[in-house]
């Protein structure tokens, strides 16, 4: 019992952060790819590319995870603050529903009389005005989201890094890029379910960015190589 109110609080952060973590780890797979590559085409010293993976993996997941934290709290700040006349009196609230039902096109009848059928009880009258105004119903929590972006991205950072790690660099290069596409084409698979998006479209874009990411760390190292290489 005492184990399974923890589980379940973690079970539910993870699916209300679902989209947060996807975004964390493409964001670290790509950066990180194409980081390691870059440094791995013009060296044959897997410290090297060890060191400037690992510096680059922290420094963007911290990053990351200050940059969701502070987008969660201004979305719940800007909610609060949406909702916050709501809670001051009903006039100022059946003022605002008569303005919100004039935009589905209602005519003024139509308004008037769905405002009278709920106007004595002030608690549905706000829930009205609260669902005209699509506010969400639970907000995300700041702290939450940049918890998961930081594991998120930190983790999926390491995975084309780790094969340098354990192998010889040659061998390296190529473990690396097969392990970091096939992450991609799981990440595309999770960001065309939670988008309801096509998933063959959404893996292909996915797997293009990471590509693009990779071709573009190699270009920039070998041109800064054999122009500023000793």
């Amino acid at each position: 019992m005492a184990i399974a109110a923890p589980l379940g609080r973690l079970k539910r952060s993870l699916v209300a952060s679902a989209g947060t973590i996807v975004f964390g780890m493409e964001d670290g797979t790509v950066s990180i790819f194409g980081l390691v590559f870059g440094v791995a085409a013009t060296t044959t010293n897997s410290v090297a590319v060890l060191v400037a993976g690992a510096s680059g993996a922290a420094a963007a997941a911290v990053s990351m995870m200050a940059g969701a934290y502070l987008d969660a709290e201004t979305s719940r700040d800007a909610v609060q603050a949406s909702q916050q006349p709501l809670q001051v009196d009903s006039a100022s609230v059946a003022a605002l529903l008569s303005s919100r039902l004039g935009e589905p096109r209602l005519t003024t009848k139509q308004s008037a009389a769905l405002a009278a059928a709920i106007n004595a009880d002030p608690d549905a009258l706000k829930d009205l005005v609260t669902a005209l105004q699509a506010a969400p119903q639970t907000q995300q929590n700041p702290l939450e989201q940049a918890a998961w972006m930081l594991v998120a991205d930190f983790l999926s950072a390491a995975v084309p890094i780790l094969p340098f790690a354990l192998l010889p660099i040659a061998q390296a290069r190529i473990v690396s890029a097969v392990i970091t596409i096939a992450l991609l084409i799981a990440l595309g698979f999770g960001r065309a379910r939670i988008g309801g998006r096509s998933i063959a479209r959404t893996v292909l874009e996915t797997v293009s960015i990471g590509v693009a990411a990779a071709l573009a760390g190699v270009a920039i190292g070998v041109l800064i190589d054999r122009n500023f290489g000793g």
